[in-house]
């Protein structure tokens, strides 16, 4: 407690923490669990594919013959129950991934349907929402979307009508990005995809997998989605992953992604691993564990604020399906206080002060705070989001649990100092 004390959180915080903490160890032994089914499933890939030192040799240049990279392709597409895997550093975020899987699998002419509302804020300028260099819309790609009825829930009358001849592609958000819905869980995902299906046999449908991985004990392609798509520097990338990206799912769509990463007639023959193996087999490894760690960081983070009268989603008592919090603070200062709590907890840079400000790919100025060994990632501790009305801060990461617990305590903290909340 006096080392609590030392770093900045009071002892009225600490206890008000604890007693939090107390009334949640069954849901914590419930997400261990779960983390050990699927560390378990990790450990049976690697083991099948026989990973050895020789994986961990960096290449460079073209990469061909590159053993570590292709077996750590096999390694991903039997944890997710594909035909096909592409994990590629030269992936250089989630969004990438997504564009690369999008504009891949789509032709001129082609319609892509959302039946879940508007895409997170950076998909929307690749899709031509917002207009862009070099969006679909600019290649023939037309759009459409449903948005979710008024209690989050998928319409489906309205996802029948939208589906027509032109639809070639279904995307699938699976977190709830910017916005204060429920996350899905892979059941009802599946749900909306045997539904889709049922009225086109031939759709692809794409999950947005970020955020997701590993929160559960099956995936988005244990339920019929042809591709689901995802960050190395979120869950999977376990906090060690420095870059990267994955897509897994049938043959046809992750070959098609390959070409277009590359170039067609190159594919997946191409791309040097620069020495990342290592850490990109490892992090997977211990990928398990630290999404249980930051899982029950949001959990914890909604158990401290909403009894304070803030609204939490998912609330404090919801099942979840990603490692996200939102918490809606009300205002600006409120998010500036939250994310300098977070800051302030953090191993790097904890002496900066986040403010928002104008970033790539949104609309609105968005504050971020994360200390992290990797820029951006999102595994690590970290918090953002718009600055916009309903003020909703996105809580998520945390290596270890631990500092995930002393990033909420500290975040509380800061807001108390504010003078924007009482215990």
């Amino acid at each position: 407690m006096n080392l609590y004390v030392e770093m900045g959180i009071s002892e009225k915080v600490y206890d008000y923490g604890e007693k939090a903490i107390k009334k949640l160890e069954d849901r914590f032994a419930v997400i261990d669990k779960i983390a050990e089914y699927n560390q378990a499933k990790v450990l049976a890939a690697m083991q099948k594919n026989k990973v050895s030192a020789v994986c961990f040799a960096a290449t460079t240049g073209y990469g061909y013959d590159d053993v570590g990279r292709d077996n750590l392709e096999r390694v991903y597409a039997d944890v997710f129950h594909t035909e096909a895997a592409l994990v590629r550093p030269q992936i250089t975020c989630g969004t990438h991934a997504l564009t690369v899987a999008l504009s891949a699998n789509l032709l001129p002419g082609d319609e892509l349907l959302s039946p879940v509302g508007l895409p997170y804020d950076t998909l929307q300028e690749v899709i031509g929402i917002r207009q862009s260099p070099c969006s679909l819309a600019e290649y023939g790609v037309s759009y459409r979307q449903v948005d979710l009825l008024d209690d989050g829930t998928f319409d489906y009358d309205g996802i029948r009508a939208a589906i027509n001849e032109k639809t070639k592609l279904i995307t699938i958000q699976r977190s709830k990005g910017y916005a204060t819905r429920p996350t899905f869980s892979v059941a009802q995902i599946g749900e909306l995809i045997a539904f889709c299906k049922s009225i086109k046999p031939d759709v692809l449908v794409m999950v947005d997998n970020c955020y997701g991985e590993f929160v559960e004990t099956i995936e988005p392609s244990d339920v019929g989605a042809d591709m689901v798509v995802g960050s190395l520097i979120k869950n999977p990338g376990g906090g060690l992953a420095p870059i990267g990206g994955y897509i897994c799912g049938t043959s046809a769509c992750v070959s098609r992604c390959a070409f277009r990463l590359s170039a067609p007639g190159l594919g997946q023959e191409v791309g040097a691993n620069l020495g990342l193996m290592p850490s990109l087999y490892q992090g997977f490894f211990l990928a398990p564990t630290v999404v249980a760690s930051a899982e029950k960081g949001a959990i914890f983070a909604a158990n401290l604020y909403e009894p304070l009268g803030f609204r939490c989603v998912p609330n404090a008592t919801e099942s979840r399906h990603d490692i996200i919090q939102a918490v809606e603070l009300g205002s600006e200062e409120g998010m500036i206080a939250f994310c300098k709590g977070i800051q302030a907890a953090a191993p790097v840079d904890s002496f900066a002060t986040p403010l928002p400000w104008e970033m790539p790919g949104y609309n609105d100025k968005v504050i971020m705070a994360a200390g992290a060994f990797v820029q951006g990632s999102s595994i690590e501790l970290s918090a953002d989001g718009p600055i916009r009305p309903p003020y909703a801060v996105y809580f998520q990461g945390g290596l270890t649990w631990h500092h995930a617990k002393h990033g909420i305590l500290l975040s509380l903290q800061k807001m108390i100092d504010a003078g924007l909340v009482k215990l």
